[in-house]
């Protein structure tokens, strides 16, 4: 019940439902002779907030903030024990319904975590992440997907584990270091999506394991991409991804499920 309430509390915090329940709100209340004037300014607000997310550089700096944290192509140890990749690169409903895996825009975590698995033949690769969908149908757990994918990209299936329980960040390093059971000498990389990364190394840093991080699916560097005929929509989905991390950084630390607010290399 209460992963079920965290995820609709979550749906109601991001940017694009609040300003869809504002602008339903408004438009309601310009049929309503005594309130016409109330709805005209909730509209006008609407407006200037999208207009503000859409044109300006508030979405690019809160998501590269978070991407910023963990650099890019770390050194490395010359033996790698293990590759941790962590679920949400794909989606398991329309996978299993289409009969073809359907990857999303995290799709980096996965493909580097193969070209990293071709390069580190010694490393293990655990893939975790079960159904984070709570009315989704039981058995379609993604971490299934994710190996057959990787074994697809040539990685061999006896060096997968395969950790399909979880459903949030904090499962995920809770459940695999239960499997994994890492030895502290043990040098393992976590892989996931950049602007992810910092709440993921706090959770894993708490479970017990140090790990060390492999960011992915960058967003942000380069110059502006101005001419981009979805930048609104764009800038809006940027806005709300960040935010749900930076919410997340708040929560999980509250939580006691890192010991740093915004833990860093």
């Amino acid at each position: 019940m209460f992963y079920l309430l965290a995820k609709i509390t979550g749906l109601f915090a991001l940017p694009g439902m609040v300003l869809l329940i504002a602008f339903v709100g408004g438009a309601t209340l310009l049929w309503w002779p005594r309130h016409r004037r109330a709805g005209r300014v909730v509209l006008t607000a609407v407006a200037v907030v999208f207009a503000v997310i859409a044109l300006s550089p508030v979405s690019s700096v809160a998501t590269r903030r978070l991407e910023d944290r963990f650099p890019p192509n770390p050194p490395l140890a010359e033996t790698v024990d293990g590759i941790i990749v962590l679920g949400g690169a794909l989606d398991e409903m329309v996978s299993a319904a289409r009969g073809q895996i359907t990857l999303n825009d995290a799709a980096g975590r996965l493909i580097e975590a193969a070209r990293l698995a071709r390069v580190h033949r010694e490393a293990k690769v655990l893939v975790t992440g079960g159904n984070a969908d709570p009315l989704a149908v039981d058995g379609l757990d993604e971490a299934r997907f994710m190996a057959q994918l990787l074994v697809d990209l040539g990685v061999e299936r006896n060096r997968i584990l395969i950790e399909d329980k979880s459903r949030t960040t904090w499962e995920n390093a809770v459940f695999s270091y239960r499997m994994a059971t890492p030895a502290p000498s043990e040098h393992w990389l976590l892989v996931t999506s950049a602007r992810h990364m910092a709440r993921s190394v706090g959770a894993f840093r708490k479970a017990g394991w140090s790990v060390t991080a492999w960011p992915t699916d960058f967003v942000t560097g380069g110059p502006p991409q101005w001419v981009n005929e979805d930048l609104p929509f764009r800038n809006l989905g940027l806005l709300s991804q960040s935010l749900h991390e930076w919410i997340g950084l708040v929560v999980y630390r509250l939580l006691g499920r890192s010991d740093s607010l915004f833990p860093a290399p």
